[in-house]
């Protein structure tokens, strides 16, 4: 019974909205990448979930200077935990956190909100669970990715990895696996082999290693990404729940530090869709109409405006956004230059991070898809 729970809770998003909803609105010509995070929540890994708390956001940044056809995809992210002993032992400690879902916020909330706990890691399981829950595009031209990170042999539960691994395959889905410690250990207890059962890349980290990179242009963009989040207009049932789980990100990123809070502005201005809740990013992007909109569904503020006032109100809204955007990818663009050359001087020095990891994996299996990256084009 455990079991079939886990399954339906994976169909439930926070508050109540379908977790898998947002690929199927996705514009049919758009490119898809969507990405499974399954990540080790077991009680000597908190220094995996520190590192993707802070990087989930510039890895989505890589991607988004890729494009197919001259178009920049949408991305969509997924979260699972496994190992946590909190969780049920009949659903083999596993949880679907956040289906996949272009709401970046969404997922940053749920990272933030992990806690670990010892336990029994099951990979073949939440590998398994994964392919058959999360709703995977059935377009031959997506990217579909699962990352896998964890620190325990990967032969362990009653699922065996190597039928999860092929199962994955067989739906076009790659995994990729990175052990968080020594490369020959890793390989020896199972995460290589699972890798190249399911054509995917096999990796090590360290996962008690801290980058924080700061960049010139750090301050500047996390004040500009606030005034983004200061624009946003919520609507519908679950507005007004999603503005206030966007301030709490907003909150977190700030204690995390600066780096942070400038890749999330760039990714708030690149990758991430709040038009499910966000009446200024649905209008600018088409989703709704506002003649279309119940007056119970706006906020206070616009409900005794006339419609003229509304559509007025909106595109000023719209139009200050698109001018602090602009001015966050010039920055960003200065800023990832700077970046990556520090970067380049960290990795000699030592094993990679969860983010640089993923970037590396995620470049390769892109253009292999047909992606052009912007550093790559002549």
């Amino acid at each position: 019974m455990r079991w079939l729970v886990l399954c339906a809770v994976c169909g439930i998003a926070v508050w109540g909205m379908p977790l898998f909803a947002d690929g199927e609105k996705a514009k049919e010509e758009k490119p898809l990448v969507q990405v499974a995070l399954l990540l080790d929540t077991s009680g000597s890994m908190e220094g995996l979930i520190n590192q993707a708390r802070r990087q989930l956001w510039r890895f989505v940044n890589e991607l988004a200077t890729a494009k197919m056809g001259g178009k920049k995809p949408r991305i969509e992210v997924a979260l699972y935990e496994y190992g946590n002993d909190k969780l049920p032992r009949e659903t083999q400690w596993i949880r679907c956190v956040v289906g996949l879902t272009a709401d970046l916020d969404l997922v940053a909330k749920e990272l933030f909100a992990l806690r670990t706990r010892g336990g029994t890691e099951c990979c073949g399981a939440v590998i398994k669970h994964a392919v058959e829950n999360l709703k995977w595009s059935n377009s031959p031209k997506a990217l579909k990715v699962i990352f896998i990170a964890g620190n325990e042999p990967f032969t362990q539960g009653s699922v065996d990895y190597r039928v999860a691994c092929k199962m994955a395959v067989e739906r076009g889905i790659i995994v990729n696996t990175i052990y968080c410690g020594p490369y020959d250990v890793g390989a020896r207890s199972g995460w290589k082999d699972g890798a190249r059962l399911a054509e995917g890349k096999y990796m090590n980290i360290d996962q008690s290693r801290v980058v924080h990179i700061e960049a010139p242009q750090d301050k500047k963009l996390a004040e500009l990404g606030q005034k983004l989040g200061k624009l946003a207009v919520p609507f519908g049932r679950f507005g007004a729940a999603r503005l206030k789980a966007q301030k709490a990100v907003e909150k977190e990123v700030t204690k995390a530090g600066a780096p942070v809070a400038a890749e999330r502005a760039l990714a708030k201005a690149r990758a991430a869709d709040s038009s499910g809740w966000d009446l200024v990013d649905a209008v600018r992007k088409g989703k709704v109409k506002l003649e279309d909109i119940k007056t119970e569904d706006l906020p206070e503020k616009l409900r005794n405006m006339t419609l003229q006032q509304r559509k007025d109100y909106i595109q000023k809204l719209i139009k200050e956004r698109e001018e602090i955007e602009k001015e966050i990818e010039r920055l960003s663009r200065e800023r990832r230059e700077y970046v990556q050359k520090k970067m380049r001087e960290l990795e000699k020095e030592g094993a990679a991070t969860l983010g640089a990891a993923m970037i590396k994996a995620l470049r390769e299996q892109a253009k292999k898809k047909g992606f052009v990256f912007e550093d790559e084009k002549k």
